[in-house]
């Protein structure tokens, strides 16, 4: 039972990374790209969440659904996997949503034309 937040974590990954590869959005774009990105992001979230532990402001929660391992004090093992989902998540949001949106300008730009 204590492993069920860091698998939650690690299967919505896995989703984030098939939709990634189904619409070629994040890694499956360019993968040299998305790796920089997502060691930049992790690293970024990682130095804000030792700044929040080493004052005072951020504190491990004791839930059952954890495993309770911890990297550093009040550092769990989760922590990282979800700020890497959170990196991956925010990347394949807005590579779709810029997808998305630069479609629609071409239709409109089509359907403008005609006019």
């Amino acid at each position: 039972m204590g492993a069920i937040y860091l698998a939650a974590l690690l299967v919505s990954l896995g989703c984030m990374l098939l939709l990634d590869w189904r619409f070629r959005l994040f890694f499956w774009r360019d993968a040299v790209s998305a790796a920089i990105v997502t060691a930049v992001g992790f690293i970024f979230f990682l130095l804000w969440d030792a700044a929040g532990i080493v004052n005072g402001i951020f504190f491990r929660g004791e839930g059952v659904i954890a495993t309770g391992l911890l990297l550093a004090p009040e550092l769990p093992i989760e922590e990282p996997v979800f700020l890497v989902f959170l990196v991956v998540c925010t990347m394949v949001i807005y590579s779709g949503a810029a997808r998305i949106l630069e479609h629609r300008r071409g239709q409109s730009a089509g359907t403008g034309a005609g006019r």
